[in-house]
């Protein structure tokens, strides 16, 4: 493999990353804001997030990409390609991460709310101190899992012709037909960035659920082995 197809390899991974992280970044905003809407006391706000999660959640990434790239250029509206591949994969995986924020939400024990409530909190002071410090820690191992997801997502994207590492790969593929090097290099490829990406996750993870005391942090060992 020459330099010039490693090279055009290597600009197709950093475009996954890009997409895969771009994507998830939108998907997560998206996330809180449907969850916190679907657990709202108002019907409007539940029927809003009801009404996003059961489109983009049964919408192709595939479709979502093409409207993008191929439908709004036909109505006045033109996007570069990455931005839209963002927006189709961040659309579709916040309706799934939005019901992972809501099943965070409604999984913390009511008797913390309601001593939060004894301690004259408002609404808002509940969420923000009790609910979503506890509901974060349980949501990240699911948003882990969405993040695998959004990375494996990214190439169907290149369909539309954004030149992400399967569709980099195609080209190469096409040029020498050497198919199972290739392939293979790219299972590889993609198995790497995933455990990558799991290794992140699982050290954000143990972070936050130090910091919120489920687990005892590295330093609270020590300080418990100074005071013995």
């Amino acid at each position: 493999m020459s330099s010039a197809q490693v090279g055009l390899l290597l600009y197709g991974a950093w475009q996954t990353i890009l997409l895969t992280l771009g994507g998830m970044a939108l998907a997560i905003v998206l996330a809180f804001l449907v969850g916190l809407a679907r657990v709202s006391n108002s019907k409007i706000l539940r029927a809003i997030g009801f009404v996003y999660v059961e489109i983009f959640r049964g919408a192709a990434v595939l479709v979502l990409a093409f409207w993008f790239v191929y439908a709004l250029p036909s109505l006045g509206w033109q996007l570069d390609p990455t931005f839209a591949g963002i927006l189709a994969l961040g659309l579709n995986m916040g309706a799934y991460s939005g019901e992972v924020v809501r099943g965070a939400i409604q999984a913390v024990p009511p008797a913390q709310i309601e001593a939060s409530i004894a301690l004259n909190f408002t609404a808002s002071q509940r969420m923000r101190r009790v609910v979503l410090p506890q509901a974060v820690a349980a949501m990240i191992p699911s948003f882990g899992n969405n993040v695998i997801e959004q990375l494996k997502a990214t190439a169907v994207v290149a369909v539309v012709s954004i030149p992400e590492l399967t569709f980099n790969g195609q080209l190469i593929w096409s040029g020498n037909g050497r198919a199972a090097a290739i392939f293979g290099g790219l299972l590889i490829g993609y198995g790497l960035m995933a455990l990558i990406f799991m290794v992140l996750v699982r050290l954000l993870e143990r972070k936050v659920a130090a910091a919120t005391g489920r687990t005892p942090s590295p330093g609270m060992w020590k300080r418990m082995v100074a005071r013995a």
